[in-house]
């Protein structure tokens, strides 16, 4: 049986703070699909609190953009209604950052000076704090980097950002997976090495997904199993393509898309010939099928993605292709540090005391 070793409020407070990072990763997506990330050229922290409230405001938030070479390249002649559209993404993104804010810092000082939280939980929660400053900041860097030449933000800094993102909510369910007993999975600890190669690659497909949605890979090759007309495109066998100039200017050259589709696609394969031939004879527990499930949904929704994105990638198919490798991730992650407690290896990391409060004193 697994035990609690904190007060209810806080793990449903940890549990609050998990689903909020969840959807703002999604509002990300949704902002980066929509191509709204763009919208808002100004950083400001507090009085970008409030969005235009009148129709002058809103003229001059709309002349800013009007700058930007996304509306130059892209958007010309968009109406005043349609920015409104693409502002409220990118606002709704800006705005639940603030809130979590909020809701992270506000319980947490209550509950350090009420005695709820032990010595290690705090290093974690600290940890957190300082991971979500660093994902804020850089996702002004990541906007920055679109306002300038490109007409869309630069495609290794949106990865980035988006590993941060994720590395900052893996690192909350960690810290929370420690505030509990660890359930009891008969003979995974045998297959810990497998759960960590399997979640090192699903971090590596993640960020390969990001690369595509920076680049839009999806809308070069619609197609599956083949890539247009090939297995894989002759560009990438070309000596002339293996240029620093081609991974950095992959507006022009289809170079860096065409292997980040075929990066993309075989770590895919590799996922289920290891995840399959590996952890079959476990299937009889839930943990496993889960994994399985999620892992099978998540590779046919990248499939369904690619094939519907002729013209433009549907934002709804897009984020739940996202959705997806989120909680894939998570169950990962949940699956290994079972396998590390099936191993002994969790020793020294599970606060001890009371499983109802732990004392400052």
């Amino acid at each position: 049986m697994k035990h609690s070793l904190i007060p209810f409020p806080v793990k449903a407070w940890l549990w609050t703070g998990l689903v909020m990072i969840f959807f703002q990763i999604l509002i990300g997506g949704i902002t980066r699909l929509t191509g709204s990330g763009l919208s808002i050229t100004k950083w400001e922290i507090v009085t970008g609190t409030l969005p235009p409230l009148n129709r002058a405001d809103w003229e001059e938030a709309f002349s800013l953009y009007k700058e930007t070479p996304q509306y130059q390249k892209i958007n010309r002649g968009m109406s005043l209604g349609e920015f409104k559209w693409i502002y409220f993404w990118e606002y709704l993104h800006r705005l639940w950052a603030r809130l979590m804010g909020f809701v992270f810092l506000l319980p947490f000082v209550f509950f350090w000076a009420k005695g709820y939280l032990y010595p290690q939980l705090k290093k974690g929660l600290v940890t957190v704090f300082i991971l979500a400053g660093i994902v804020g900041a850089f996702g002004w860097i990541m906007v920055a980097s679109g306002l300038i030449h490109r007409p869309w933000v630069n495609a290794y800094k949106l990865t980035l950002h988006l590993g941060l993102a994720l590395v900052t909510l893996s690192y909350l369910w960690w810290v929370y997976l420690k505030t509990n007993s660890p359930a009891s999975y008969p003979g995974l600890g045998a297959r810990q090495n497998t759960a960590l190669i399997f979640l090192v690659l699903v971090c590596i497909q993640i960020l390969l997904g990001g690369m595509m949605s920076g680049m839009k890979a999806a809308l070069v090759y619609p197609t599956f199993p083949k890539m247009n007309q090939y297995w894989i495109d002759p560009i990438l066998f070309r000596g002339d393509s293996w240029k620093w100039q081609h991974f950095m200017d992959y507006d022009s050259y289809p170079f860096l898309p065409a292997l980040v589709q075929v990066l993309h696609r075989i770590t895919a394969l590799v996922l289920l010939v290891l995840f399959f031939t590996r952890m079959y004879r476990f299937f009889h527990l839930k943990l496993v099928r889960w994994v399985a499930l999620l892992l099978v949904i998540q590779v046919t929704l990248g499939i369904i993605t690619l094939l519907r994105s002729r013209g433009f990638i549907p934002v709804n198919l897009g984020v739940l292709h996202q959705a997806a490798a989120i909680v894939l991730l998570l169950a990962t992650l949940r699956w290994w540090f079972i396998s590390r407690a099936g191993s002994g290896n969790l020793e020294g990391e599970q606060p001890q005391g009371s499983p109802t409060r732990v004392s400052n004193k």
